[in-house]
């Protein structure tokens, strides 16, 4: 469908889990400032913790390049909910995208599509741009219902939004088995899996916005294979994890 990601900037996103305190997050952005002043051909997103966002905002500040994300909020402005973040929070830190969804969320949490979509509600209430994360584990790969798992996580997640939110949305791919496991979907295997989320986003929001649509890439990516998975042409950015918290390693994502 896609000729080359036209029109659609790409999105290097670091996702650091729990790692990095303050401390250590003002160190990795004074080593990395340098390469975010200097012209990249990719916009950078880096969702530290939570405690480290105002760090990670101050570290950044003036640069036009590179936004500060949260790695998970709740769907209530607020309220009795012990140990969570709400959108208005994350906005007020500083922050401007939030990853929703993501398999670990899924998996350890208790996470579901329907959850998905409050959250994804919630972010865009608040002026968020929400990182919806959709993945099938290696069974349902190996059973062949990656297509399946993707229609389904894509229509409930983003159920009841309209053409104008979905382009303030920016969709993540991670193929579940490939998180944190060394192992990666070969580039054509993820362009098959972008190429099908675009065309259920052209099914449902029309084509203008699916072609506006950016849809990253989450799964062991690497500076020895980014510049693959970069060359398809439904591929338009990468969430990165364990790659993002080395200053070297994340400037050669960045530089791919």
């Amino acid at each position: 469908m896609s000729q080359a990601n036209q029109g659609r900037l790409p999105i290097m996103a670091a996702n650091w889990k729990m790692y990095k305190t303050q401390e250590e997050a003002a160190d990795f952005f004074l080593k990395l400032r340098p390469v975010l002043e200097a012209p990249t051909r990719c916009f950078v997103v880096v969702a530290p913790p939570f405690l480290s966002i105002p760090t990670a905002v101050e570290a950044t500040k003036g640069l036009s390049t590179v936004a500060i994300a949260g790695q998970n909020l709740h769907w209530e402005k607020e309220g009795a909910y012990t140990g969570e973040v709400s959108a208005r929070m994350l906005a007020a830190a500083g922050a401007s995208y939030v990853i929703i969804g993501h398999s670990e969320r899924r998996q350890y949490f208790g996470e579901t599509d329907e959850t998905v979509n409050k959250k994804i509600r919630a972010a865009l209430d608040a002026g968020l741009s929400p990182i919806v994360c959709v993945g099938e584990t290696l069974d349902q790969r190996e059973a062949g219902e990656t297509e399946a798992v993707l229609k389904q996580q894509f229509e409930r997640g983003l159920w009841g939004l309209g053409a104008e939110e979905l382009l303030q949305c920016v969709i993540a791919y991670e193929p579940v088995w490939a998180i944190g496991t060394g192992r990666t979907a070969s580039p054509e295997m993820a362009q098959d899996a972008h190429a099908f989320l675009r065309h259920q986003a052209a099914l449902i929001f029309g084509e203008e916005a699916a072609e506006s649509l950016r849809i990253l890439y989450g799964g062991s990516v690497k500076p020895d294979n980014v510049a693959g998975l970069m060359a398809q042409p439904d591929i338009d950015g990468g969430l990165v994890g364990g790659a993002s918290l080395k200053p070297d390693s994340f400037t050669a994502l960045v530089n791919y």
